[in-house]
C-alpha cells in the first residue's frame, strides 16, 4: 500500500539522516541511507567506483524513494505485511539487507528461511500473530535484530546509535500496529495493580476511621475499626496482600 510505504519511508529517512562519509562506516559516502555503491548499481554504473561522491551528495528524495521501494520494500513484501510489522522488517532490511531481515522473520515464524516472502511465509506470519500477537512478533523481531547487531565488529563504534535506532523503530512499529509491547503491557499492569492495592488500603483506612467516629459501613461489618486500620497500614507500608485474621 502506497500510504504505508510513504509512512514507513518517512520513518526510515528520519533514522538515516542526510549526507555522511564516515571513514569507519564500511558503506562509505551515504545520503538518506543510500550508499555510493547502491546508487551506482541503481544507475547501472559498472564498476561502481567511477561514480563520484558528489552524485551521492546530490541524490534527491524522489530517487531515494524509488530505490527504497524497488530494492527494499518490495523484496520484503512490505505491502503484504500488517501495519507496524512492515516498518520493523523494512527498516531491518534497509539497515542489514532484505534477505537477512526476511530470513530472521521466517525463522521466528517457523517457515523455511529462504529469504523470499511468499504465501507460505505470509501464512506463517498470520499463525504466529495468532499465537503471540502482533506486538509479540514485532518485539521478537527487534530483539533478534539487536542480537545480530551486537555481534558485529562495528558495534563498538556504532552500537549506541544502533540501539537507539532499533528502540525508535520498535516504538513506531508498535504504535502503527495500535498496540504496546509485551514488556510495556506487563509494566502497565503492574502499575495498575499497585494503584488498586493502595486504593483498597485507603478504603479500609477510611472505613476504620469512620467506625471510630461512630459511622457504620455495612460492607465492612464483622471487622473492627482497629483491625481495618492495622490492615490498611500493613498494605500501604508492606505492599502485601490483605490476609484474613492478620
Amino acid at each position: 500500500m502506497t500510504d504505508r510505504f510513504d509512512a514507513c519511508l518517512a520513518e526510515v529517512l528520519r533514522q538515516e539522516g542526510g549526507y555522511a562519509d564516515n571513514p569507519d562506516d564500511p558503506g562509505g559516502a551515504t545520503n538518506m541511507g543510500i550508499t555510493r555503491k547502491t546508487l551506482a548499481g541503481w544507475r547501472k554504473v559498472t564498476p561502481w567506483t567511477p561514480l563520484p561522491k558528489t552524485a551521492v551528495q546530490q541524490l534527491t528524495e524522489t530517487e531515494a524513494a524509488a530505490i527504497y521501494k524497488e530494492q527494499y520494500w518490495q523484496p520484503v513484501a512490505g505491502g503484504d505485511l500488517p501495519a507496524g510489522l512492515d516498518l520493523a522488517v523494512f527498516d531491518f532490511a534497509v539497515h542489514s539487507g532484505p534477505q537477512r531481515a526476511v530470513m530472521t522473520l521466517q525463522k521466528l515464524t517457523g517457515v523455511p528461511a529462504d529469504g523470499i516472502v511468499g504465501p507460505v511465509t505470509l501464512a506463517g506470519i498470520k499463525q504466529k500473530i495468532a499465537l503471540m500477537g502482533l506486538a509479540g512478533l514485532i518485539d521478537a523481531l527487534c530483539d533478534k535484530r539487536l542480537d545480530f547487531l551486537t555481534n558485529l565488529a562495528a558495534f563498538a563504534v556504532f552500537g549506541s546509535g544502533w540501539h537507539k535506532r532499533v528502540a525508535v523503530i520498535r516504538a513506531a512499529a508498535l504504535a502503527a500496529a495500535g498496540t504496546i509491547s509485551t514488556d510495556n503491557r506487563r509494566e502497565t499492569m503492574t502499575l495498575i495493580s499497585g494503584y488498586k492495592t493502595y486504593i483498597v488500603a485507603a478504603a479500609m483506612l477510611l472505613a476504620g476511621v469512620a467506625q471510630v467516629l461512630g459511622i457504620d459501613i455495612p460492607s465492612m461489618e464483622g471487622h473492627s475499626a482497629g483491625q481495618l486500620i492495622l490492615e490498611a497500614f500493613a498494605v500501604i507500608f508492606l505492599r502485601r496482600e490483605i490476609k484474613t485474621g492478620f
